[in-house]
């Protein structure tokens, strides 16, 4: 950074450090951090528990922010890299999506049938541990129109690391509230825990999940440390047991049996499932 740029940048420090907590302090942080490099889109969503994301903060115009937050909180979040980083308890720092990503993801349902709906080409995120396990994710986001975050960007990012910690904790102290421990959210969860438990055994159940976030069978196999022929098999009797002739039909098949819970109909119509 030059020196002219880098005085500017440490004015808009001063400048956020005036700002009133909250949301006024989150969107000074978004315009301060756009001082370092392009973003198209931030959202900030905390996850606490076994309840769904809580959006803290974006800058999505009202149409995005339906596919963005709304469609996203009723179900896709349980796909989502970002978040089951947070259940494998990630440590705090700036993460590419990409390095969760599984093999397949590009490939994947919840690509495919949600987040190329968004019109993003990369996300980055700064992971923030809160009070009592709960964690916030910070996502700065590219659409397909931009350019990958470079690396010299990403490195100016680390350094702007303490202060969105420091921004972040603080606005969940402002905004936090208390939630039931048992509503939609668990809901949602267990919906998607309890995938095809009519029909399917306990290892096919496994082996949806992965196949549903973007796992290849090869993957699968690795995970669940069976040979990639034995998917194959689990594989063919699971599309026999759900009446589906494939992968792709996969996402379909599980927004549907979110609609047997609050919100999952909601969501099947926004999908055309």
């Amino acid at each position: 950074m030059r020196h002219k740029d880098l005085k500017h940048w440490t004015a808009g420090f001063a400048h956020l450090l005036s700002l009133p907590n909250g949301r006024p302090r989150l969107l000074g942080l978004s315009q301060w951090l756009k001082q370092i490099c392009a973003v198209d889109h931030f959202v900030l969503f905390v996850y606490e528990g076994n309840h769904r994301p809580l959006a803290l903060f974006d800058t999505f115009a009202a149409d995005k922010r339906k596919i963005y937050v709304d469609d996203y909180q009723v179900g896709p979040y349980l796909l989502d890299p970002f978040y089951l980083a947070c259940t494998r308890n990630q440590p705090p720092g700036l993460w590419r999506l990409r390095q969760f990503a599984p093999d397949h993801f590009y490939l994947g349902e919840y690509y495919l049938n949600y987040y190329q709906l968004t019109g993003l080409a990369e996300e980055v995120a700064f992971f923030v541990d809160l009070a009592d396990g709960a964690k916030a994710v910070l996502s700065l986001m590219r659409s397909t129109t931009s350019p990958a975050f470079s690396r010299d960007e990403l490195q100016m990012l680390e350094c702007a690391e303490a202060v969105v910690i420091e921004v972040v904790r603080e606005a969940w102290q402002e905004c936090r509230v208390q939630r039931p421990a048992q509503d939609l959210d668990h809901k949602i969860r267990a919906a998607f825990d309890g995938f095809g438990a009519h029909s399917l055994t306990a290892r096919e159940q496994e082996i949806v999940q992965l196949l549903l976030r973007g796992h290849s069978s090869a993957s699968v196999a690795e995970q669940l440390e069976i040979s990639p022929g034995t998917v194959k098999i689990h594989r063919k009797n699971i599309y026999a047991k759900l009446g589906i002739g494939s992968q792709a039909e996969l996402l379909g098949l599980f927004i549907r049996e979110l609609a047997g819970s609050e919100g999952g109909e909601e969501l099947m119509l926004r999908t055309g499932s």
